[in-house]
């Protein structure tokens, strides 16, 4: 068996959770056509079966990641540090470009000569970008996405551009949305993944706790119902998670089953201004309400439940600068909190989806 870990790289909107959400076959990541919409390191876990003559099973960990970007606060460079660590394990790296978007790379006649330089400063994403990626000793692949929105013979120059800057192990056009190129990936992966064992159980498809998917999910609600501003500013904290109890079993042969189970949420969206605070909640509380709306029914989905959420609006301003507050928003931060405070809280597995 061969199994590990795939960093997934790219600048903001170039459909990495997209991509992440086809390779698993669930929604592990929140998906928006704003930027920054991932903030932290989200791994979705792939199970691959044997193929006779082709491959041995595998378990392929996709670890999604925040978009490069120029940091312009301290969530940012929080967000730039979950890159850095996702860097630090990773057997292979995956570069995703965008086929619909123009490239910002300094003209190459001739790979770089010292892969190893770092620079300082950077003039574009995809510099910096490069600039992460020379430092590698492990096989980088070039994944260009949305290659259904772009003629083919449009695809050559990108790929003639990007190669003279890397000399990449793999060059795998794919389309997320058509599923288009994603077996050839997982099968180059596998070829390029040491031999191992599992690092989770079969059935476990995310590392992520659920309350930090639902967590996600009202984020997700609030990019789809408001204008541009408010969602960088906003931030969600699960102040309550109370779990339904499974339904009592029919008392009688015939008996119609139970009603689902209810689960009770209780969740705060931040902002950093009382301007904020009032187009999120809207008049009389509605934009609120189609929020709420929309986050309970993924998250029912999510969690095989029916769901009352319960939300409310705190601003805190320029939270996005408090180092404290940026480190509370990190899930794994929370867990270490829920266990001192003796609360378990288990990622989901297919069954609960």
């Amino acid at each position: 068996m061969k199994s590990g870990f795939v960093a997934i790289l790219g600048r903001p909107n170039v459909g990495k959770s997209t991509l992440l959400n086809a390779l698993t076959g669930e929604k592990v990541a929140i998906v928006s056509a704003k930027p920054q919409t991932t903030r932290n390191r989200i791994a979705g876990v792939v199970e691959v079966p044997a193929h006779k003559g082709v491959h041995p099973a595998a378990q392929i960990v996709f670890v999604d990641t925040p978009g490069v970007h120029k940091p312009g606060s301290h969530l940012d460079r929080r967000m730039l540090q979950e890159v850095y660590e996702a860097l630090e394990t990773r057997d292979v790296v995956l570069v995703l470009m965008d086929a619909t978007r123009r490239v910002q790379l300094e003209a190459a006649a001739e790979p770089s000569t010292e892969p190893k330089h770092e620079r300082t400063n950077w003039a574009s994403e995809d510099e910096f970008l490069f600039g992460l990626i020379r430092k590698l000793d492990c096989p980088v692949f070039l994944v260009l996405t949305k290659i259904d929105l772009v003629a083919k013979d449009q695809l050559l120059p990108l790929i003639d551009t990007l190669t003279r800057h890397f000399g990449f192990a793999q060059v795998i056009p794919v389309s997320a949305r058509k599923r288009d190129g994603l077996d050839l990936l997982i099968r180059k992966i596998v070829e390029a993944l040491p031999v191992g064992e599992r690092y989770y159980p079969k059935d476990q498809y995310t590392d992520q706790p659920q309350r930090f998917m639902v967590a996600e999910l009202i984020r997700e609600s609030i990019l789809v119902e408001t204008g541009e501003e408010v969602p960088y500013a906003s931030a969600v904290v699960i102040e309550r998670f109370e779990e339904a109890e499974p339904p009592a079993p029919p008392r009688k042969k015939n008996q119609a089953p139970a009603r689902l189970p209810l689960t009770r949420i209780a969740a705060a969206i931040y902002c950093e201004r009382e301007g904020q605070k009032a187009i999120l909640i809207g008049k009389g509380g509605s934009k609120l309400k189609e929020i709420g709306t929309g986050a309970r029914r993924q998250i029912e989905s999510l969690l095989g439940t029916r769901v009352y959420l319960e939300l409310h609006v705190i601003v805190e301003a320029g939270w996005r600068e408090s180092r404290s507050f940026v480190e509370s928003l990190n899930w794994r931060n929370q867990l270490e909190r829920l266990a001192e405070n003796n609360i378990t809280e288990k990622p989901p597995v297919e069954e609960e989806s």
